[in-house]
């Protein structure tokens, strides 16, 4: 409960005491309930934060194995000098080591309670202090080796052509449209805005179910679902700050009823007015409701504008200098939409957000672009984290659980200087239901390879080393779905494919929800 509702209800308490006609205590009895039902419905909020890795991030040196044989085989075929050891021969001109140093590499323990990676071990990215730190105290999990799969594929499977695997695989847009919408580019329908389908009713206001902040991708759409997009200064003013347009309330408020009446039967007109109305209302709530950037926690007192404000500024290791982060300046919109869940404008209980940083498509200068890059999701990560635990209202962190996506991996074999695409990748989440500490999945074997393309492991695919998925998206949003309370039937479907997780189907019962929700 929180300080104001405490007040409230030792006001009405106290009136009780006082009070000698029943009516009036019935009254107050009244005014209690009804206080305590807004207390119970501030309570039940819960969002879902996507942090998309636009590119396709290079998990193999974001979770990275160093048990003594899974060593050997990552050094051999990042570091053209180690494999050219082993061979006894000379490392090809032009080629640059992309295996990280393994003494910067930041240990982590994992829990191990499905027994899937006995005996291994792992550590993260030199960049990553903060997730590292996070992960320690149990507020992050690593959901292991995950990428779009139809049904639980094999090396062996892929021999057969008419094996079921998603369509366009290693094609950026495609795979891009496959983790969020479990088809191929030109799909209509992503995962987070059919959760908010399903889940929308239990909003004031439908149209801040979905928010996207510099995007508004296919997974924030659903059938009824429209993404709402913000810039990452906040919401785009099109009536003006102040209710006027061209400095005129009159002018403005003709817009407005323009915007809600039409006498013309033309779709597109019609179409166009709804746009604007939508655009005019969704403003004058967030004027209302959505506090300044420009304070606590999300933003320092005194400082008037995102680039000069401390907060927001992370350390680039390529010339350890500070610049503005977008990805904390995002993150800061979804926070301040976040405090603003409870004004009367708003009335949020359930919303999905998508965040996104592009720069991960590493085919060359690999170790020094992921390295800035992943600077930046660590700082906006504990950013956010930091603003959701000094929330006005009370700490948010167990009611808002945020994820990282990308359309794939990358190959395991050095190409030069970076990488070629992929397909199974190791994610993060992130939050206070997060059973964190521990590696969700098996973490993939490296094993023993032949120099010429092939791995002897049944995650590296041959010619590249490109992880072959052992856990679905289909699993991570039946999963993310339980928690954000979308029944069963949604998720599964009535009939084979027709759930939100379109494919949950052709998995086993028990390792369709992953875990690592409280």
């Amino acid at each position: 409960m929180s300080h104001k509702n405490r007040r409230q209800f030792l006001r009405q308490s106290t009136a009780i005491a006082t009070m000698g006609s029943a009516g009036a205590w019935l009254a107050n009895m009244s005014a209690i309930q009804q206080a305590s039902a807004a207390t119970a419905a501030a309570s039940d909020y819960k969002a879902l934060v996507c942090i998309f890795m636009n590119g396709g991030n290079d998990g193999h040196n974001t979770v990275v194995p160093t048990d003594a044989t899974s060593w050997r085989c990552y050094s051999a075929t990042r570091d053209p000098q180690v494999m050219a050891q082993l061979n006894g021969t000379t490392a090809p001109e032009g080629t640059t080591s992309i295996a990280l140093d393994k003494a910067t590499l930041l240990s982590i323990n994992h829990l191990n309670k499905k027994s899937l990676n006995t005996g291994r071990t792992f550590g993260l990215h030199p960049q990553l202090k903060k997730i590292q730190q996070l992960y320690a105290q149990a507020s992050v999990a690593i959901v292991a080796n995950i990428g779009p799969l139809i049904q639980p594929t094999t090396k062996v499977d892929l021999w057969d052509e008419s094996f079921a695997i998603p369509k366009k695989l290693f094609s950026h847009n495609d795979q891009t449209s496959t983790w969020q919408s479990f088809g191929a580019e030109g799909t209509t329908g992503g995962w987070g805005g059919l959760f908010t389908d399903k889940l929308a009713s239990r909003n004031v206001n439908a149209t801040f179910s979905s928010v996207g902040v510099d995007v508004t991708p296919v997974w924030l759409t659903g059938k009824t679902t429209q993404a709402y997009a913000m810039g990452s200064n906040g919401y785009e003013v099109m009536g003006g700050s102040s209710g006027q347009l061209f400095g005129s309330p009159t002018l403005f408020q003709a817009l407005r009823t323009a915007a809600t009446s039409s006498t013309r039967n033309d779709v597109v007109v019609n179409d166009y007015l709804q746009v604007a109305n939508r655009a005019l209302s969704s403003e004058a709530a967030l004027k209302q409701s959505m506090p300044s950037q420009f304070m606590a926690p999300w933003g320092t007192a005194g400082v008037n504008s995102a680039a000069a404000d401390p907060l927001l500024k992370y350390t680039d290791p390529k010339d350890g200098k500070s610049y503005l982060n977008p990805l904390a300046q995002q993150l800061q919109v979804v926070a301040r939409t976040i405090a603003a869940r409870n004004d009367s404008a708003m009335g949020a209980r359930r919303q999905v957000f998508m965040v996104n940083l592009g720069g991960f498509d590493t085919h060359n200068d690999q170790l020094a672009q992921q390295a800035s890059q992943l600077a930046k999701i660590d700082h906006a990560v504990d950013y956010f984290v930091k603003c959701l635990a000094a929330m006005p209202g009370g700490d948010m962190r167990s009611q808002v659980t945020t994820f990282t996506a990308s359309e794939f991996g990358r190959a395991l074999v050095n190409n030069g200087d970076g990488s070629d695409h992929g397909w199974g990748n190791h994610q993060f989440v992130i939050g206070g239901a997060v059973k964190g500490a521990e590696i969700y999945g098996r973490y993939p074997q490296f094993m023993a390879f032949d120099g010429e393309g092939g791995f002897f492991s049944n995650q590296l695919m041959d010619n590249g080393g490109a992880l072959l998925p052992e856990i679905s998206v289909d699993q991570l949003a039946y999963t993310l779905g339980k928690w954000m309370g979308v029944s069963e039937v949604d998720l599964v479907g009535a009939t084979p494919g027709t759930g939100i997780a379109p494919n949950i189907g052709n998995f086993n019962v028990a390792d369709r929800d992953l875990g690592f929700m409280v």
